[in-house]
């Protein structure tokens, strides 16, 4: 498996100790791990880990394996408060320094799959200035709650909202958590697309058949690019015309019509950026 991500086109590679690995296999799949992390990096792969929570007493040892320079960063799950996001936050310094990698550049990824974890997702997705984006969990936050998941998904719409929206308040990436239906390509766009509504940035994937569907789902179509375009054209237009608003289509055109139109269009350049890289 590790060997195809070689030729995947995913943002992010995650190399996976946690919930994919049996307790037998922790310490194997750790040295896979530290064999595997630079030969991805080395094929122009973004690489992360992600490792076992603090409870399991894994944490701490595997960081100190993985950590290197080739690592862009971490992903942990299974905590429930900003406490367990700061003490991951204390393990990494010595460990950057001791592998040569500059102070800060491990980044964090959490996961948010418990119902405290909800009640506190804000001051998570605060706890450290490594924190790059939070992801949702929606198995394991459906096993925490006692309730059976569903195709539909309301047992999970307020806190799959909660995690957007803090994740937004914060300044950091939604991720939401991987559909698990990897045969199914029409329930996974329904449920991208429905993410994506909801303020997701980026989605995880669990079959390399889903990267094309949510690379073109959390995309700027190239319809909502030209729509974006003539709406910053007319606006310049009615500015220098003394104009407030204007409306194209039939639509009303405002300040944050326009706004939305420039972060659209910030978001296509950052995307044309990291291709060109």
């Amino acid at each position: 498996m590790l060997e195809r991500a070689l030729g995947f086109g995913a943002d992010i590679v995650m190399v996976d100790l946690e919930d994919s690995v049996p307790p037998g296999e922790k310490s194997a799949a750790c040295e896979l791990a530290v064999e595997w992390v630079p030969r991805l990096a080395a094929a122009g792969r973004r690489v992360m880990v992600r490792v076992n929570s603090l409870d399991t007493g894994l944490t701490a040892d595997e960081l100190a394996a993985v950590v290197c320079p080739d690592l862009a960063g971490i992903s942990i799950g299974k905590g429930n408060t900003a406490w367990d996001l700061q003490q991951v936050d204390r393990l990494l310094p010595p460990l950057e320094a001791g592998a040569g990698v500059a102070a800060g550049s491990i980044k964090v990824v959490p996961w948010i799959e418990t119902a405290m974890a909800i009640v506190h997702v804000y001051e998570m997705a605060q706890a450290s200035q490594r924190i790059v984006g939070i992801a949702f969990g929606a198995e394991d936050y459906t096993n925490d709650m006692g309730v059976i998941r569903n195709d539909f998904g309301e047992e999970c719409y307020y806190a799959r909202s909660a995690v957007a929206v803090a994740a937004r308040a914060a300044g950091v990436g939604a991720l939401d958590g991987p559909f698990v239906g990897f045969r199914d390509p029409d329930g996974l766009r329904q449920d991208a697309g429905a993410a994506r509504q909801m303020g997701y940035t980026g989605k995880f994937a669990i079959h390399p058949a889903q990267i094309d569907i949510i690379n073109e789902t959390f995309s700027p179509s190239p319809e909502d690019v030209a729509y974006a375009r003539r709406v910053m054209a007319a606006w310049e237009e009615a500015e220098a015309a003394g104009r407030g608003s204007l409306s194209i289509d039939g639509r009303m055109v405002d300040v944050p019509v326009v706004k939305r139109a420039q972060n659209l269009l910030a978001q296509v350049t950052a995307i044309e950026a990291q291709a060109n890289s």
